[in-house]
């Protein structure tokens, strides 16, 4: 679980340099929403990062499977993070684009190795909890560039900003040092053609060709609209008429303990509940809390709502992704972690990369009140795949060590 600690910290510190972090200091140096919300696009890489992924299971570096390409990630992330202070938005708009897309890049590459690893570090009964655990320090890296980061920022140039964010990678990689290889439970692939193949050929063979279809679709669509919801979340805020100050210590901290407590509170509930009913549940409190961005888009400058709006959002994110992930985990064979993992965790990472490009144009059209209701309807689709992919009576398929053998 201490490991789940770090993995969740070190995967969750770049994507949030990314989608909180950036758009603040692009939006803060009078760049325009439209723009802001194109750069979305700079996350392609955790869409098709299943292509390269079998990369990682198929070659393995000197420090391990595992720990050597996640050694690799890390440190490629703490030397290019850095890189944005020495640009500006106005006069280095697409250059900064490049950057933060070799950063979505580093990132992905560290999230696939990742998740493999914690797929074969936990048993099949701590998944759950595990993956619940992993998501909390996920959300908890937010607090680094959705928070401290823009306090600093008030006070120190954006240069020594980025620096400092980036140095908040230095306790993954002294885990990735410290952490022992995980046992492999079968060895390498032998070939190339075989790290690409299998993992595709088993899930469909295991699932049937139509039961796989509804698998992804519901993977796509289960976050989607939370994801839109809180795509451009800084500059709504500022919008809204908040400070920096006040976004990092309100907007930020408000939603650190209810996102613990309903990550933590959602992996002990899993294990009554099962993964079905925990996915029905935690879904329909994860988009009933979009409609608290409606009430704040109509009361505007309010810290109370504020910190009540962000409590509410974090408790149900923090249910829905924890119920999500464990969802994806159970339905990963362990032999094939690596591709499977970056296979469906790619797919949600769509919406997020394409629906959240077009926020921007979205919110000029509609303003931000109409917008997040817009966000509420479009989550109810991932709701109704729950019928067929996890119904309420039903029993989870888990892949268990014991079809391996």
């Amino acid at each position: 679980m201490l490991i789940c600690v770090f993995t969740g910290f070190s995967s969750g510190l770049p994507l949030y340099i990314l989608i909180s972090l950036l758009p603040a200091w692009l939006r803060s140096e009078g760049v325009d929403l439209k723009a802001i919300g194109l750069f979305a696009l700079i996350q392609l890489p955790f869409t098709w990062k299943f292509l390269w992924a079998p990369l990682f299971d198929r070659y393995i570096p000197p420090l391990g499977r595992r720990r050597g390409w996640l050694f690799i990630s890390q440190m490629a992330l703490l030397l290019s993070v850095p890189a944005f202070g020495l640009l500006h938005p106005e006069l280095d708009l697409w250059a900064i684009a490049y950057l933060a897309v070799a950063v979505a890049f580093f990132s992905a590459s560290q999230d696939v190795v990742v998740d493999a690893y914690r797929r074969e570090l936990l048993l099949d009964n701590e998944l759950g909890l595990g993956n619940a655990v992993h998501v909390n320090a996920y959300k908890i890296a937010s607090l680094i560039p959705g928070s401290l980061s823009l306090i600093l920022a008030d006070f120190l140039p954006w240069n020594y900003v980025f620096f400092v964010t980036a140095l908040f990678m230095l306790p993954g990689i002294a885990m990735t040092l410290f952490v022992s290889e995980p046992a492999l439970r079968t060895g390498a692939p032998k070939t190339l053609r075989a790290a690409v193949v299998e993992p595709f050929q088993e899930f469909i063979g295991r699932n049937g060709l139509t039961s796989a279809l509804l698998i992804l679709g519901f993977i796509f669509f289960y976050k989607l609209g939370d994801s839109m919801a809180t795509a451009l979340a800084t500059p709504f805020y500022l919008d809204m008429g908040f400070s920096k100050t006040e976004i990092g210590l309100v907007a930020k901290n408000a939603g650190l303990w209810p996102s613990v407590i309903g990550g933590l509170l959602g992996g002990i509930w899993m294990i009554k509940l099962g993964i079905n009913r925990a996915l029905w549940i935690f879904g329909l409190v994860q988009i009933v809390s979009i409609l608290g961005f409606v009430w704040l888009a109509i009361v505007g400058h309010s810290l109370l709502w504020l910190g009540i709006v962000i409590s509410i959002e974090a408790l149900g994110m923090g249910l829905g992704t924890a119920a999500f992930v464990a969802f994806i985990a159970y339905t990963t064979h362990p032999l094939y972690t690596a591709t499977q993992f970056a296979l469906f965790t790619s797919l949600a990472a769509v919406p997020r990369t394409f629906a959240n490009a077009a926020t921007g144009y979205l919110v000029e059209w509609l303003g931000w009140e109409h917008f997040f209701l817009f966000c509420f309807v479009i989550a109810i689709p991932g709701m109704l795949f729950l019928f067929k992919v996890a119904p309420w009576n039903g029993q989870q398929t888990v892949v268990s060590s014991r079809d391996i053998q």
